[in-house]
């Protein structure tokens, strides 16, 4: 596992780029990135505010062989600057556009009425790079961050579209507490009272790594 650093802002941009570009599915990525002439651009905006924002209020992991990415975020970090104004403006301006801003703002009020006030963490976007899908690759990836993470005295949760996101999730001993379906597509709330106690060869106690399907929010 690797710690990102602002150096590898064009690495971590193309392997979400590359895992969330071809989805048509109703997802919250698609929500937000329309499906035109001008989609890949935007979604390399949105990928680069999401990577500026782990970085700003959190942390982003890679994997060993660089195939698969983390972005997680640290609720009580996420105050008001200078930067995250510029960079709510650039997402706004150049990949969400006006006549979208009223669903993304919907979709934002749904779902944190589900984050609780205080301090936990929220893992922010997951993905995997389309030659390492069906590896244990990003499976890894996520027992490297919970060994990392493991006296974290903070609850972990999650919201995703992602039947399969859901299932990885669960298998690392997360639990769904709630769906809203108000959006057209579900969108499932996951959470975990702490990282689960991990043996010494690093692997989650009484569980295997499964291989992850396609991965998405």
């Amino acid at each position: 596992m690797i710690k990102a650093t602002v150096q590898d802002r064009k690495l971590v941009v193309d392997i979400l780029v590359e895992a969330f570009y071809p989805l048509q599915d109703d997802n919250s990525i698609n929500l937000i990135v329309r499906h035109d002439e001008r989609r890949l651009y935007r979604m390399r905006v949105l990928m680069e505010y999401l990577f500026d924002k782990a970085m700003r209020t959190g942390e982003i992991f890679l994997s060993d062989n660089m195939g698969s990415c983390l972005l997680v975020t640290y609720a009580h970090k996420d105050r008001f600057s200078f930067s995250k104004l510029v960079s709510t403006m650039r997402l706004a301006l150049f990949c969400i556009g006006f006549p979208r801003i009223g669903k993304v703002l919907r979709r934002q009020k749904i779902i944190q009425r589900n984050y609780p006030n205080g301090k936990y963490i929220r893992p922010m976007i997951f993905a995997v790079k389309n030659e390492y899908q069906g590896t244990v690759t990003a499976a890894k990836l996520i027992m490297q961050v919970y060994k990392e993470k493991q006296d974290v005295e903070l609850p972990i949760i999650v919201d995703t579209a992602s039947e399969d996101l859901v299932r990885l999730y669960q298998k690392f001993g997360l639990r769904i507490f709630n769906t809203e379906n108000e959006l057209g597509f579900p969108i499932y709330m996951l959470r975990m009272e702490k990282v689960p106690e991990m043996t010494r060869e690093g692997k989650q106690q009484k569980k295997k790594i499964p291989h992850e399907s396609r991965i998405q929010v």
